[in-house]
């Protein structure tokens, strides 16, 4: 029973720190989005297509990616169109679906917002040289491990675990 009872406590201490964390990284990104016109979803879907350069996304796909609802991916993806952020493009073969592309005007916006005094990246980047390198490494290699646990619960695209 002590054991159980540990374990708990341990698995809650986790999901504390996490959701503190958390919390505290939402409070940036919303001020640093306010700061530079943006709205929260219009961050998150430029932060989504940079992460994911490699592969072509489309809104569908973006929308997954973000747990956007339909309607805010919608609108926050015209405003970034007519910023001149992305450019949407229709796929072939798919009438419906329309691949995103950041555009260089949005990656140098991106660049700006990421190097502006008091934002996210600033934040990060004093918060890690409180870390030793070991440290830092350690953190990273434990965030992947768990990373790497929950999304291996995810059954399918609808977010339902084992």
């Amino acid at each position: 029973m002590e054991h159980e009872n540990q374990k708990l406590v341990r698995s809650t201490q986790l999901l504390r720190s996490f959701w503190s964390v958390q919390k505290n990284i939402v409070r940036f990104v919303q001020k640093i989005a306010v700061e530079n016109g943006l709205s929260v979803p219009q961050y998150t879907i430029l932060m989504t297509l940079t992460l994911h350069k490699e592969m072509k996304l489309t809104q569908k796909k973006v929308g997954e990616q973000t747990f956007l609802p339909k309607s805010t991916l919608s609108h926050a993806v015209d405003g970034l169109a007519q910023e001149g952020f992305l450019n949407r493009q229709q796929v072939e073969g798919n009438r419906r679906e329309m691949e995103l592309k950041i555009t260089d005007k949005g990656k140098a916006f991106l660049k700006r917002m990421h190097l502006q005094d008091g934002g996210i990246h600033q934040l990060f980047q004093s918060a890690m040289e409180q870390l030793t390198d070991k440290q830092y490494e350690e953190l990273l290699e434990s965030h992947l491990l768990l990373s790497a646990y929950l999304e291996s619960q995810v059954t399918d695209q609808g977010g339902k675990m084992n």
